[in-house]
């Protein structure tokens, strides 16, 4: 989900693979000119009429015919080939029932198809892809899909119902709280089951434990298994795949539509080391991590791209697919397959160096950091404004029309980046984020965030103006609570924190019965490498502690984004700056992850605040009513607030930035962090 600086300089580039021709019409030139005039002139000479020639030299004045007006060309040099200059290399692992990284769903996306896709800008709203049509019960609980004949795996293997079933039964049964299978674990086993192993020991003790799992008793771990399969079930005469829901679950078809909802070829994934199938086996599948994956470097899918090479930290390549079975597109207008032969997605740390690429047009698309705007919209001869009525871009020229960059703005985010507290944190083996390990001075306890004083400090300490003026160019709006602008219950005057230095000292004299303020401390902050955004972020706390007193010491750490994820997955970070991009638009995918999921394990919350938070959670996802759902969800951002378990930033809008060669891009709120490269052109 997801989910990143040097400068460089950047002298006179030659933009070698764009066309450009005047725009302007010149302004007509006067020219004098000097000619010689022979005239015959008629005289009386005597009373004889006689006719003389006379020659003259006289200046003219010629005004020259000015030339036609040049048309601008935006020509790429390798129309074949589709290059993003993107902040990182993020890829964790292409095995889609375990990723969870915007990066990797970029490229999983490409390369498997789902049964079901989202309806071009809708985000609310789905078309048929390798699932012809589907029927829903009345009830809401049971859906049938009619899988689509004639499809092809990337090995040339049939596509087939057993193939759909096992992707997501295996999915299930892998496992893992870090994983995006909790997303199918609620509709089918219920709301609050986060994982599998729930299912053989419902108090969570087993959760993230293979080995614990692998103990238990025979007969729980084979029940568990047949309520997957008793769950998800083919029928391969009919070619149809059912699944049947523990209770009515209205974004079923958005969870199925995502990189989670990927569809294998069985044989194929058996074959290279996957669970074989068998019941009585899949407790020695569990749980397994993203690097032990089997297939995390392999793929075979049925998508418009193939995995031609991935060289992790550095780029993954594409290949299209000229076998892809889609014939009509998923919306009006839409292509049916791709374009473009290969797509390379770079990932360059160095904001410098991608905008050099930028500039010389070896780049199609690049990430742009908001601090670094003023320095690209000088490029820029057009820019696309989004029309949220309409759910499209009105176009026009800027007024330089010469500019060889197209700028898509004004759209709205589903992604939101915080500063994340750990309350209890990973120090097996030694932690080299949090110096002495002591709250002397020169370190802090593992346990220091477990203060509420320190937590309120650090929030109190945050200017939110500064972050969004200078990280976000003031485009974006200071966020209350877990949640967005527009989701259901959200307030936008609701509580929230604000920068107040003498509020952030009291806190500190009050922390940790005053010997925070007395002693000082000493810890790291950890981002990505290369997301000067995150990095403002840590910037500004350091700055911001310091100032009050110099014993407050903040180091700032930059990590590659594999090592990154590791410590913040670990809990290891004292603290992490992260993003989050919605999986589907609903309260409850922002209220799960921050409060009692993903984030709230990797932030080590208490399980007695998990409880608190839980009830409330499962209440309002299971509310019948917006009124009961909003009410609640204003409850939970006001524990949220008391609790301050994090300092909640801004939800920003959109900009991007694309030579003005490319076509086909659209937006989708759900699709905002990743790209289906199939309805691109480059020409």
């Amino acid at each position: 989900m997801s989910k990143k600086t040097l400068w460089s300089l950047v002298g006179l580039l030659v933009i070698a693979s764009m066309v450009l021709g005047a725009c302007a019409t010149p302004t007509p030139e006067v020219i004098v000119e000097t000619v010689v005039v022979t005239k015959e002139v008629e005289k009386i000479v005597e009373g004889e009429k006689v006719v003389e020639t006379v020659v003259e030299v006289q200046e003219v004045v010629v005004t020259a015919t000015p030339e036609p007006e040049k048309v601008v060309e935006f020509a790429a040099s390798e129309p074949d080939t589709l290059v993003v200059a993107a902040i990182s290399e993020g890829i964790d692992t292409l095995d889609p029932a375990w990723n969870y990284e915007s990066d990797g769903d970029d490229v999983i996306l490409n390369i498997y198809d789902q049964l079901v896709t989202y309806a071009g800008t809708k985000a609310t709203e789905f078309a048929p892809a390798l699932a012809e049509s589907w029927e829903i019960s009345e009830d809401g609980k049971t859906y049938v899909f009619k899988v689509r004949e004639g499809v092809k795996f990337h090995n040339g293997a049939d596509l087939t119902a057993e193939d759909a079933a096992y992707s997501l039964q295996r999915g299930l049964l892998q496992g893992g709280t870090w994983s995006p299978q909790w997303l199918f674990t609620e509709p089918f086993f219920g709301i609050g089951v986060a994982d599998i192993a729930e299912l053989v020991d419902e108090t969570g003790t087993l959760d993230d434990d293979p080995a614990g799992l692998q103990a238990a008793d025979p007969d729980k771990l084979m029940a568990a298994c047949e309520a997957v399969m008793n769950a998800i079930q083919a029928d391969e005469a009919a070619g149809t795949v059912t699944f049947n829901l523990a209770l009515p679950w209205g974004p079923f078809l958005a969870t199925l539509a995502q990189s989670w909802g990927s569809i294998l070829d069985k044989d194929w994934a058996i074959e290279n080391g996957t669970w074989d199938g068998d019941c009585a086996t899949w407790q020695n599948y569990y749980g397994i991590t993203s690097e032990s994956s089997p297939i995390r470097d392999k793929t075979n899918g049925t998508g418009p791209y193939m995995l031609e090479s991935w060289t992790p930290g550095e780029e993954k390549v594409l290949a299209k697919n000229p076998n892809w079975w889609r014939a009509e597109p998923t919306f009006e207008g839409g292509p049916t397959g791709p374009t473009i032969e290969h797509v390379v997605l770079k990932g360059v740390t160095e904001w410098g160096t991608r905008f050099a690429m930028l500039q010389a047009g070896d780049a199609d698309n690049a990430g742009v950091p908001g601090e670094n705007f003023s320095q690209v919209d000088p490029m820029v001869g057009e820019w696309c404004e989004y029309n949220a009525d309409a759910d499209s871009f009105d176009c026009e020229a800027t007024d330089n029309p010469n500019g060889p960059l197209r700028l898509y703005r004004g759209y709205p985010s589903t992604s939101r980046t915080d500063a994340l507290f750990v309350f209890n944190i990973n120090t097996d083996g030694g932690n080299p984020y949090i110096g002495s390990g002591e709250l002397d001075g020169n370190g802090i306890p593992a346990d220091f965030f477990s203060d509420i004083h320190v937590r309120k400090a650090f929030n109190y300490c945050f200017d939110w103006e500064a972050y969004i003026q200078d990280a976000l160019s003031g485009e974006a709006v200071q966020v209350s609570g877990f949640s967005i602008p527009g989701m259901l219950g959200y307030d936008q005057n609701g509580p929230m924190y604000h920068f107040d230095l003498d509020k952030c000292a009291e806190e500190l004299q009050l922390a940790w019965d005053g010997q925070v303020w007395e002693k000082g401390f000493r810890m790291q902050i950890g981002y990505n490498t290369g997301n000067v955004t995150r990095q403002t972020i840590a910037q500004i706390l350091q700055n911001n502690l310091a100032s009050i007193d110099e014993k407050f010491q903040i180091e700032i750490i930059g990590l590659p984004w594999p090592s990154f994820l590791a410590a913040y997955r670990a809990s290891r970070l004292p603290m992490a700056v992260s993003g989050w991009a919605e999986d589907l638009h609903d309260p409850h995918n922002w209220a799960q992850p921050f409060l009692i999921g993903t984030y709230a394990s990797r932030q080590a919350l208490p399980e007695e605040m998990i409880a608190e938070f839980s009830n409330l959670v499962d209440a309002a996802v299971a509310a019948t009513s917006d009124e009961e759902r909003a009410a609640l969800y204003q409850q939970l951002t006001q524990m949220d607030y008391d609790n301050a378990i994090a300092i909640r930033l801004a939800v920003g809008t959109g900009r991007r930035y694309e030579q003005r060669w490319l076509g086909g891009y659209y937006y989708n709120p759900i699709q905002s962090a990743t790209a289906r490269y199939y309805t691109w052109t480059k020409e």
